[in-house]
């Protein structure tokens, strides 16, 4: 059927260009958007708007036609006769399909039954569209869904998916919204935006396999960044006293509802600041947000009423774990520890070692219990190759993690800047990875030097822009929020 509509398709775009008539035009110049025409009406106005769009709807009625021309702005009812457009531009209106771009020109009318619409006086193709966009059909509402019901043909086909569906063209628009809202922020607060490298010839920053590739020119290999961290507190070093980065991170690793292996981190840095400081901007920030974008500090997502009100929730790591697991972890066996995940019928559980075996009891016993924004602080040394042991205690660092619903969405140091101390981490780290764990950190000999120029006290923050945004956006899988997702190939 599809190759049916197709051919047809190409055969109306033959019949026109036999025609004289450009199927696929250059420009349009247009007065306004749909939504301003509409909101610019007054009873008896002459104005003659010029709009473009998409058509979304045909209704031929003989010697005249209703359709439904669609902009970002939203859609109007468009009315070509064939008393205002003459023969030969209402034959052109009989070769449009659905989907094809067009221009128009004329004023507007009210219908008998009220309905605002534009009285076509001169039709224009703009692009004529040879294959066709999986409408769907209009709701209740008067408001369209489209026919992409597979959720991996949507993000595969996202061109497709946006040109159907203004809900998904609206959550883009929300999370472009957000970045704005980032830069303004730490704009607003001192901060310099920063670009550091994508192609590193280390990797460093967070405990993920990279992406590997070869530079010809150098003939050497480099990695894509797994995070922007070590570049950031270099600036830190250099003076920049506070930095930010909005950037694409990218890490080796399998794909899942909260797993895109090329993702968007925001991450700040400030020189004098501690974990604590950092807390209270990221709540600052959060809090901001919401209010700002939705007007109100609580929002209902995924079954739940989210409240962004500060202060958020503090939850001590170690007692949490106590409180879910039933285990102290200042006196607790590795066998322990396995035998609760194997209540949990985590099925790895007997490959896991030391920190892994910690950080997996701390997934499946407590973070499905966080739900409301929390910080979780203080966790164990031997997670944090990169933060400053806790003060009074130096078997945990200063830390925090933020969850929400039930997923952490930001990460939080006293960032470590003694470089003796930051060569002891990764030793220890390179001894893991020669017993086989690929996701350790590396020896980076360039960061530790820059630590031995001097790296003021600092805080800094590493926040996941698409988890964020799942939450904003009320969407349960990744892959809804990112334009164009990896997916497996067709």
């Amino acid at each position: 059927m599809t190759g049916f509509v197709e051919a047809a398709r190409r055969e109306k775009l033959a019949e026109l260009v036999k025609r004289g008539v450009t199927p696929f035009a250059y420009r349009f110049d247009r007065s306004g958007a749909a939504a301003e025409a509409l909101a610019g009406f007054r009873e008896n106005d002459a104005t003659v708007h010029r709009l473009a769009g998409r058509l979304i709807l045909l209704r031929p009625m003989g010697k005249t036609t209703f359709g439904h021309l669609e902009d970002r702005s939203g859609k109007i009812q468009v009315y070509f006769k064939i008393d205002n457009l003459g023969a030969e531009q209402y034959e052109l209106v009989k070769l449009l399909d659905l989907g094809d771009v067009i221009g128009v020109e004329g004023p507007l009318f009210r219908t008998k039954t009220g309905e605002l619409t534009l009285r076509v006086e001169r039709v224009t193709l703009l692009t004529k569209s040879l294959r066709p966009l999986p409408l769907g059909k209009e709701d209740a509402e008067g408001k369209r869904h489209g026919d992409l019901a597979d959720p991996e043909l949507r993000a595969r086909q996202r061109y497709a998916h946006l040109a159907v569906d203004p809900d998904a063209r609206e959550r883009f628009q929300l999370r472009a919204r957000v970045v704005t809202y980032v830069r303004k922020f730490f704009d607003g607060r001192g901060y310099v935006e920063v670009e550091t490298p994508v192609l590193q010839p280390l990797y460093g920053g967070a405990m993920a396999r990279p992406f590997k590739t070869h530079y010809e020119a150098l003939d050497t290999d480099v990695y894509l960044r797994i995070a922007d961290e070590l570049y950031l507190k270099r600036c830190i070093v250099g003076g920049l006293e506070k930095v930010y980065e909005i950037g694409h991170d990218f890490r080796n690793e399998g794909m899942s509802r909260f797993h895109n292996p090329e993702f968007t981190m925001v991450e700040w840095y400030e020189a004098f600041a501690d974990y604590e400081v950092v807390l209270q901007l990221t709540e600052e920030l959060l809090a901001g947000m919401v209010h700002e974008l939705f007007g109100t500090t609580t929002l209902e997502r995924h079954g739940a009423t989210l409240d962004f009100k500060r202060p958020f929730a503090r939850k001590d790591y170690y007692a949490l774990v106590k409180e879910t697991a039933g285990i102290d972890l200042t006196r607790v066996s590795e066998t322990e520890l396995r035998a609760a995940l194997k209540r949990k019928e985590v099925p790895e559980a007997d490959q896991l070692s030391g920190a892994k075996l910690v950080d997996e009891v701390f997934k499946n016993y407590v973070e499905p219990t966080l739900v409301q924004p929390t910080f979780v602080l203080d966790y164990p040394v031997a997670l944090s190759p990169l933060a400053k042991l806790k003060r009074g205690d130096p078997t945990r660092v200063e830390r925090w993690e933020l969850f929400i619903h039930k997923r952490e969405v930001a990460n939080a140091f006293s960032e470590l800047n003694d470089p003796e101390e930051q060569r002891r981490r990764f030793e220890q780290q390179a001894r893991l990875r020669a017993a086989g764990d690929q996701e350790a950190q590396q020896l980076d000999e360039d960061f530790v030097r820059a630590l031995e120029y001097g790296m003021p006290p600092t805080g800094g923050v590493g926040l996941g822009l698409d988890r964020l945004m799942m939450i904003l956006a009320d969407q349960s899988h990744i892959r809804d929020v990112i334009l164009f997702p990896m997916l497996r190939p067709e």
